[in-house]
């Protein structure tokens, strides 16, 4: 990913700048602040929100769980391997959001918390234990991370004045002798962290991050051409096509190959238009969260409707009429504005025709 979409030049605001050569985006919504630096700006519910849907993005887990809250038992996001092997394999993702990088001491409680539910039976040692802090691991923690066995001897040490007392509320958790062997069995190479920008990165590739962010929508990529063969997929708005020409002719058509050589050329713009539409569906699920492309469809549904269920001459007027009111239509609340092109908003009515909330043909008067 380029580093444009993760560290955007941005304008110092002096009082030299004037009016004239302000950028218009930056006088409606402020200057862009740099993800590195919003995330800092987060909440901790935010940020957990943020690991969350990052986690969700990689393709190594069947299932993530955020289990943050009281009585979460150490765990924050929980990304599960296999959901249905018994030896329940899992990572977690433990979210940190202080003012300052991680330190050892911030992480003792946490420690303390794995090794004493773990002792407990309440669930396995996971694979692998990250933090994860917008602004990352200090010098310290960053140095006890590489060696294991000295983090559980500091562990094992501090136990009484960081940890016993902080991890049941109202009850005081000694480091007896079973306590202790069953930590001293712990492998603390499991616990590491994931780097802020790391982070990003791998976050600028989610549905999620335009909104995160607002850095704006990604360049759409070129859209395939529909194939020969009409699909299953299609069926329905292209049997209300071949209605809509059949009303058009006044005789029979039962096929594509039945139309003259104008109405190919219609049927022909009609498929690339639905295909067009087809990949801003899919753009909009790789891109953005659930609903910008259904609201952007509903739309369109809502400004063409009365003229599709108006009087016309014939079906194939009335799909003429109506695609060209979805092309002119004001739309201007849409996330997806940028990357809508014309060939869109008429494959639009094709997909509404193809789920039948647009009908070309009425047979009920």
């Amino acid at each position: 990913m380029p580093d444009i979409c993760i560290r955007p030049k941005t304008q110092s605001i002096t009082r030299d700048v004037t009016i004239g050569a302000a950028d218009p985006l930056d006088i409606r919504s402020g200057p862009s602040i740099v993800p590195i630096e919003r995330i800092k700006l987060f909440s901790a519910s935010d940020w957990e929100g943020f690991v969350n849907e990052w986690v969700v993005s990689l393709s190594q887990y069947e299932r993530v769980e955020r289990t943050s809250g009281p009585g979460d038992m150490g765990c924050d996001v929980v990304g599960i391997v296999n959901s249905s092997d018994p030896h329940n394999i899992w990572d977690n993702y433990q979210c940190k959001h202080y003012e300052h990088p991680l330190r050892p001491s911030d992480t003792w409680v946490e420690l303390a918390k794995l090794c004493y539910y773990t002792f407990k039976g309440e669930y396995s040692l996971p694979r692998r234990y990250y933090f994860v802090s917008p602004r990352g691991v200090g010098t310290s923690l960053s140095k006890l991370l590489k060696y294991p066995t000295k983090m559980k001897e500091e562990l094992l040490t501090s136990w009484d004045k960081n940890c016993s007392e902080n991890l049941v509320k109202g009850v005081s958790i000694k480091l007896d002798s079973a306590l202790r062997s069953h930590i001293q069995d712990v492998d603390f190479s499991i616990f590491c962290h994931v780097p802020p920008l790391e982070l990003i990165e791998g976050h600028a590739k989610t549905r999620f991050f335009a909104v995160r962010f607002g850095l704006g929508l990604p360049s759409r990529p070129p859209v395939s051409e529909p194939p020969n063969e009409i699909t299953v997929t299609e069926s329905r708005y292209v049997k209300q096509l071949l209605a809509a020409y059949q009303d058009n002719l006044n005789r029979p058509i039962t096929s594509v190959d039945d139309l003259n050589s104008k109405l190919a050329r219609h049927f022909s713009r009609a498929r690339e238009s639905f295909y067009c539409a087809e990949a801003l569906r899919n753009f909009s699920r790789d891109t953005l969260p659930d609903g910008a492309f259904e609201n952007l469809q509903n739309q369109i549904y809502d400004g063409v409707i009365d003229i599709c269920e108006a009087d016309h001459p014939c079906g194939l007027t009335r799909v003429d009429e109506t695609t060209k009111q979805a092309m002119n239509l004001a739309i201007t609340s849409s996330a997806l504005l940028g990357r809508t092109e014309i060939a869109d908003r008429r494959g639009i009515c094709h997909q509404l025709a193809n789920e039948n909330r647009l009908v070309w043909v009425r047979t009920d008067g």
